[in-house]
């Protein structure tokens, strides 16, 4: 792993970064059913403020993660979906091993219990880096939703903490 990544809290003034790695995230087809970014007012809305981190490489933002819930019910109020992207330039060393662990770190002490991903089976590199961490395949969404006009899969992996919700 390099050196030089940190990990911060992600602030509104990374958010012309965490846009640009969103976009091109966007362009591969393979990472969201989004076709354009959205507004900050919009991510930010959507998203935890108590658990979201970039990835600077020498100090430049290279990645970004994120926690959504997954509903508005009190019952689930410990399980969120995540969002994590990483910059081209910056694949392969090591930005998605530190902002995934960042944020399992953070939503165990946010009293979070279980976090899903759900990823293009294509997605293989996301796909390996969830199951490095402790994401189990629970099964594969057929047709999903469209992208492009095309049906796309999703495969839904979980991990369930073991020091959140275990009484």
């Amino acid at each position: 792993m390099n050196q030089n990544i940190t990990i911060s809290k992600m602030i509104s003034s990374d958010w012309d970064y965490v846009r640009e790695i969103f976009i091109e995230g966007i362009r591969t087809a393979n990472a969201t059913f989004r076709t354009e970014a959205p507004t900050w007012e919009e991510w930010d809305k959507d998203h935890l403020n108590k658990c979201r981190f970039v990835a600077k490489l020498n100090g430049e933002v290279v990645g970004w993660v994120a926690l959504t819930p997954v509903s508005s019910m009190l019952a689930y109020s410990g399980v969120v979906e995540v969002s994590i992207y990483i910059a081209s330039v910056a694949a392969g060393k090591g930005v998605g091993s530190q902002l995934l662990q960042q944020v399992i770190e953070s939503s165990e002490q946010n009293k979070i219990w279980t976090i899903q991903a759900l990823i293009f089976p294509e997605n293989i590199a996301s796909i390996n880096l969830h199951k490095k961490f402790g994401f189990g395949v629970v099964g594969t969404r057929k047709q999903m939703g469209k992208l492009n006009g095309v049906w796309r899969d999703v495969v839904l992996l979980e991990r369930r903490s073991d020091k959140v919700g275990v009484e």
